[in-house]
């Protein structure tokens, strides 16, 4: 085979994303269990979650700049050790906010670490195109992206187990067992180490631009690289792989709150995150094989579609379980399936915009680029956050009908981008 998927620097840097996003779910989904109906209930305000996903996204936005250059500046491989090294301090940080109760600890432990991943974001995917051939990025990303949200499965679960362990909910007979406090936070400490473990076999890359000047405005980054951008395709294909972070932040929020739709637990709640989570990895994977040793840019209208179906669906069908359901009801639900099928086309509409990305952007400016496409996607982000933090209290207790205005601006948005990017939309390579 003269594909490096198999090689030890592509299979390092899928490890150490995998603790790492792994971790960031974590963190984020005992938080959000816990501000909808646990222990810290109502301090944030009704929609509150949303404003734990705009503290969340923030740093992105702010730092994103400065990471892209730092990644251009240095050694990715360094890079990587660096935010890595970082983050188990920050996970103590966090333990200290979960066994004390403290919120406010426990948030300032979130802004900590979405810095520390803002400057993990561009060396990741910067880093790509040097650890395989042009003609794999579809499959790398394909890959990187299913292994990305086998994570986000994995941490999610695992935010639902521990957070029903944190904060116990009384049973059927009202009956409560004993809280363990330590847990979330010692859990991020070990995942911490883990991502640690794995980013040491990294193998060495060097500096895109050794003389490279920083610039002290973050924002400054933006333009120039917007600028250099709008000469090019590659502007709208960047706004087109950020308007779907608009989209999946607005079905990242609403999912959790099934808790209250189909009176289920916080587990059985992950469980259909779990399941939104695999199918994106699923989607991602099978577009990375579509596509071969090319960028497929078809596949962009055919995700876009299926997403706003599924959207519609989830909006629309009554969702059900029985009662008192077990975990396998749930994820043999209505819902399920629906959330499966809107993951499967999410991979189809991210992979090949994500290929292009990294294809169109110049070696020497790579890292610029792509911080600039992670700060933008988390501006749509932070957009998702405040959107749902404003309209939730608009759709009562049947939140899950939010996914209807997310299908309406699925079409329109794609429409829009496709026109845009027609020329590319219809060709299997780009040139």
């Amino acid at each position: 085979m003269k594909s490096k998927l198999l090689k030890r620097g592509y299979i390092s840097l899928i490890c150490t994303q995998f603790f790492g996003a792994a971790n960031d779910n974590l963190l984020k989904g005992v938080l959000t269990f816990m501000v909808i109906d646990g222990v810290w209930r109502g301090k944030l305000g009704d929609g509150g979650q949303g404003l734990v996903g705009l503290l969340f996204t923030l740093p992105f936005i702010l730092l994103s700049g400065y990471a892209g250059q730092f990644a251009d500046r240095n050694s990715k491989r360094y890079v990587s050790v660096l935010v890595k090294v970082i983050e188990i301090p920050i996970a103590a940080i966090a333990l200290l906010g979960f066994w004390t109760g403290n919120l406010w600890i426990t948030l300032g432990a979130l802004i900590a670490l979405s810095c520390q991943s803002a400057f993990f974001g561009p060396a990741k995917y910067g880093m790509i195109p040097e650890l395989v051939d042009e003609g794999d990025l579809s499959r790398a990303n394909g890959f990187i992206n299913m292994m990305t949200n086998i994570a986000v499965i994995a941490g999610t679960l695992l935010a639902g187990e521990i957070a029903d362990r944190y904060n116990p909910l009384p049973s059927s007979d009202g009956s409560v067992v004993d809280a363990l406090p330590w847990l979330p936070g010692v859990a991020m400490v070990l995942l911490a180490c883990a991502g640690l473990i794995a980013v040491i076999f990294l193998v060495k890359l060097e500096p895109g631009d050794k003389n490279l000047r920083y610039t002290a405005n973050p924002f400054k980054t933006y333009i120039a690289a917007i600028k250099e951008m709008s000469q090019t395709p590659l502007l709208m294909v960047m706004l087109a792989w950020g308007y779907f972070y608009l989209l999946a932040g607005l079905a990242l929020f609403i999912v959790p709150e099934y808790t209250v739709v189909l009176n289920i637990d916080r587990s059985q709640a992950s469980v259909l995150m779990g399941i939104l989570g695999l199918s994106i990895g699923l989607g991602s994977v099978v577009a990375g094989l579509i596509s071969g040793h090319k960028i497929e840019p078809r596949l962009i209208p055919i995700g876009a579609l299926g997403l706003s179906v599924f959207f519609f669906l989830l909006g629309i069908v009554k969702p059900s379980v029985p009662p008192d359901p077990t975990k396998l009801q749930v994820a043999l639900s209505n819902v399920s399936l629906f959330l499966l099928g809107a993951g499967f086309f999410a991979g189809f509409y991210i992979v090949p915009l994500q290929a292009l990305l990294q294809k169109l952007s110049p070696d020497d400016e790579r890292g610029r680029f792509l911080g600039t496409a992670n700060g933008v996607s988390f501006m749509f982000l932070a957009a998702a956050s405040l959107l749902y933090w404003v309209i939730k209290p608009l759709f009562g207790n049947a939140p899950q009908r939010i996914f209807i205005l997310s299908a309406i601006m699925m079409l329109v948005g794609a429409a829009f981008f496709l026109f845009k990017l027609r020329r590319l939309a219809f060709t299997t390579e780009s040139k």
